[in-house]
């Protein structure tokens, strides 16, 4: 597919074909590529009749397809089948109450009804699977004009990061520069960075990126560069040239090339540059009290963190930072300067303004929940609304980069179709990863989620916040009704409820323009007036909120640990839909944990999250009418699974009683019961075969899902239940562990941390599970053995013992990641597990022996 033309120079519409299904709607043909062959255009109807509308009527934006008859057919009728052999199981099981243990057999009756429920829930919400594309020719030719001015509406990007170690600033800085460069006007976004931590590092990086960005942004613009976060384009192999300077482009590349090399090594040396200039400023200070201060270049205190901690200056204490440190652009293109001596690069005929970008660091002070990211993000909420106050928000992690410059185009093209766009709360893109291992051993892309699941939402009410790659409209955010449930003779209600937004006059008054999609952007030189000064420096105050619904009904959701997922919630329950969008090449791109260890507390929040959720106020079960009940099924699924864990632990711990027993069943007729389970098994894997088919993936991307969902469910799960458990009982609960971000390249072997092993209590229960299922073949074994078996006892042995075959190989990954280093020749892990198989029989028939010796 070709890339992009510049910003404001040439025909990007003819060269541009629209991202998803690789459409060309310009001509009429819609070329589907190999990966969705199975989908096919589902508003034939509408887009015909749009064309026999008069002259004016909005075009659609954005086309929608379904998967093909036979497939989701086929998919629905193997859902029914199952359903059905699920019934005749538990009636038969009903009927034949017979086991070596009664309690036993009615825990497996409940945890297999448990499945079955919770099965159904997820499966009901798939079955009408929808794809979404995005028409960016007729965005452009509605919004473009050919004289370089633009009618899209205005945009606000709100990034955050918290610590320049935890997630490393080179990351958050190409975040950043790929910001800046993206294909969208340049006046019509601003750019909120959010420094949690308020760090001189990241103050000083800021200044450092928008040097850089004068030399990057229109070189990206110049030779249609993609991506756009240079770390990540200098890393990539050569791809073909599709700039209007062919010409320039090598000399340039090395210039810019140089210049980036440059720039990493200024980010690099920049904590040692602050330390050493602060030691040395603070030895000269001879005047007053001496104090280890951090200083700033311009020989002034910096006002947030300190190197050298102090009161008023440390991590949860320190007064609010804003800075604007690139300032609004005109609405006419600037072209830049010829090649020179002094400047080598030509950018003559290119755009070299920068969109406007905001520093913040909010106020901190002990005594308070800062509410960590959804409380900087609120903040970020009403900074921006009283500078640029943009009716549409999107949200990046600080290691997260636009991958593809036309997202915010393709975003925009959901949010101002004419059919339900005013209706749209949200539009979300997948997560996708730079630096996953090639076998994505810890299902870190969870392609079944996203490329399969949230598709199936997108059929109903639309996709759940998954905390990043989200765009918003603000006014959802503010907590206001969809025009659907609005009442026509009044303002919205919101409006007129006291102490719901705080006391800023400025901020509230702000509020009806924010729904303003024709406006232009406010200038922030507002800044340099008294009476606004003010008005910002209060709604980044600790003590804003209080009394306030912000965290509640107003912005992002606070005390919960997945509050991405609430908030997305909440629109939804408010009557809101949202839209899930998956590009080629993929919007945004990050970096993932590949550490075991970090992987799995990274499933620990997410998992007490949900439970929390359940539990609480925003339990969906709890939600009005306006909540589809497709919609309600799938949140309630959402925030409920972790409960699989007691059922699938006792499972997993079953096998022990091979090395009490000498034959144990759990339910007779046995051979019955196994042909059940069997054919329940089977159906489950057909269905997952036909999803995986509609959804594009691959049968590795099913494995994983499969793999990780078992590891999740006998380790870390049990400790989400004891979370909510403890909170249940007023006490703290689990503490949960934010991921860190490490650098990969360099120095550093690339992939290392897959190789690195963190002991924790976390990897207990399923180290116990994997010893007991390679104990219970063992002693099987054993008996076989002392036993002198017939072939239909070890016949009927080994149908029982495939389940603990299939949960070894389900919990593989896991093993592999306990065994470090090791874990880079496989073959030694089966080596182990076999080794441990023998000893363990070899241990049993011994003992089995003497025992009968003894007797005998």
């Amino acid at each position: 597919m070709s890339l992009p033309a510049p910003a404001g120079g040439g025909d990007i519409a003819g060269r541009l074909a629209d991202p998803l299904l690789a459409a060309s709607i310009d001509d009429g043909d819609i070329v589907v590529s190999a990966k969705d062959r199975y989908w096919v255009p589902s508003d034939e109807k509408e887009i015909l009749a749009r064309q026999d509308c008069a002259a004016g009527t909005p075009p659609l934006l954005y086309r929608t397809f379904r998967v093909k008859g036979f497939l989701i057919n086929l998919y629905r009728l193997l859902t029914l089948i199952r359903v059905m052999v699920v019934i005749l199981f538990f009636i038969w099981r009903m009927e034949h109450r017979f086991s070596d243990s009664m309690w036993l057999w009615w825990i497996s009756v409940v945890g297999d009804l448990w499945f079955g429920v919770t099965w159904l829930l997820n499966q009901v919400t798939k079955l009408k699977p929808r794809k979404c594309a995005p028409m960016l020719s007729m965005l452009r030719e509605q919004f473009d004009s050919s004289n370089g001015i633009s009618d899209l509406p205005i945009l606000d990007v709100f990034i955050n990061t918290v610590d320049p170690v935890d997630e490393p600033m080179l990351y958050t800085m190409n975040s950043i520069l790929s910001i800046l460069a993206t294909d969208y006007p340049a006046e019509k976004y601003a750019t909120y960075f959010s420094d949690d931590g308020g760090s001189l590092v990241h103050y000083e990086g800021l200044l450092e990126t928008t040097k850089f960005a004068a030399l990057w942004v229109p070189f990206c613009r110049k030779h249609c560069i993609e991506p756009r976060a240079p770390e990540s384009y200098f890393e990539r192999n050569v791809q073909p040239y599709t700039g209007n300077a062919p010409g320039d482009f090598i000399d340039d590349h090395r210039r810019i090339r140089a210049e980036y090399e440059d720039f990493k090594a200024c980010l690099d040396g920049l904590s040692s540059v602050i330390e050493e200039r602060s030691k040395a400023r603070n030895s000269a200070n001879t005047k007053g009290r001496h104090v280890n201060a951090t200083w700033m270049s311009d020989e002034t205190q910096w006002q947030g963190t300190w190197i050298e901690p102090a009161k008023g200056h440390k991590k949860g204490h320190h007064p609010a930072i804003l800075q604007v440190m690139l300032n609004q652009p005109s609405t006419d293109p600037q072209l830049g300067k010829p090649a020179s001596s002094d400047h080598p690069l030509d950018f003559s005929a290119v755009d070299v303004r920068l969109p406007t970008l905001v520093y913040i660091a909010r106020e901190k002070r002990p005594g308070y929940d800062h509410q960590k990211k959804a409380g900087a993000m609120n903040v970020q909420l009403r900074v921006s609304a009283l500078l640029s106050n943009a009716p549409f928000i999107i949200n990046f992690d600080g290691d997260h980069y636009i991958n593809n410059s036309q997202a915010f185009r393709a975003a925009m093209c959901f949010m101002l179709d004419p059919r339900d766009g005013d209706d749209t709360a949200f539009v979300q893109f997948p997560q996708r990863f730079d630096d996953v291992d090639p076998g994505d051993r810890y299902c870190n892309h969870n392609r079944m989620f996203f490329d399969a699941t949230l598709l199936g939402l997108n059929g109903i009410q639309g996709p759940s916040f998954v905390g990043t790659g989200c765009m918003f409209r603000r006014v959802a955010l503010y907590g206001a009704d969809p025009p659907k449930w609005r009442p026509d003779d009044a303002k919205d209600k919101v409006l007129q409820r006291p102490n719901v937004f705080g006391k800023s006059t400025a901020f509230i008054n702000s509020m009806p323009s924010a729904a303003n999609q024709e406006r232009s952007i406010a200038s922030p030189a507002t800044l340099q007036e008294t009476s606004a000064t003010a008005e910002l420096d209060d709604v980044m105050t600790c003590a804003y909120e209080d009394g306030t619904e912000w965290g509640n009904d107003v912005g992002w959701v606070y005390n919960i640990a997945t509050e991405d997922v609430v908030t997305g919630f909440r629109l939804h329950r408010n009557g809101w839909r949202s839209t899930y969008y998956a590009m080629e090449p993929d919007a945004f791109r990050g970096t993932a944990p590949i550490n075991l260890t970090e992987r799995l507390y990274q499933i620990l929040r997410w998992s007490g999250g949900s439970l929390e959720m359940f539990f609480s106020r925003f339990c969906p079960l709890l939600a009005g009418r306006r909540l589809r009940p497709m919609q309600r099924i799938a949140y309630t699924n959402m925030t409920t699974y972790p409960v699989s864990t007691f059922f699938l632990v006792m499972y997993d711990l079953f096998p022990v009683l091979w090395l009490v027993h000498g034959q144990f069943y759990i339910q007779r007729p046995f051979q019955t019961f196994a042909l059940f389970v069997a054919v329940i098994i089977g159906t489950v894997e057909l269905i997952g075969m036909v999803e995986i088919r509609w959804a594009g993936l691959t049968l590795l991307d099913w494995i994983r899902n499969e793999q990780f969902y078992i590891i999740g469910t006998t380790g870390v799960y049990p400790m989400a239940l004891l979370h909510i458990l403890l909170r249940s009982l007023g006490l703290k609960g689990v503490s949960f562990k934010l991921t860190a971000k490490k650098l990969t390249g360099g120095a550093r072997e690339r992939l290392a941390d897959l190789y690195d092993v963190q002991w924790v209590p976390l990897l207990a229960p399923t180290v116990v599970v994997i010893a007991v299922n390679v104990a219970a073949i063992g002693a099987a074994a054993g008996k076989a053995i002392a036993g002198r078996w017939s072939a239909a006892q070890v016949a009927g042995a080994s149908t029982g013992l495939v389940f603990n075959v299939w949960m070894l190989l389900l919990l593989y990954p896991f093993a592999l990641g306990i065994m470090g280093r090791w874990s880079k020749r496989p073959y030694i892990l089966f080596a182990l597990q076999a080794a441990a198989v023998a000893a363990v029989a070899s241990v049993y028939a011994a003992l089995a022996g003497s025992v009968l010796y003894f007797h005998s």
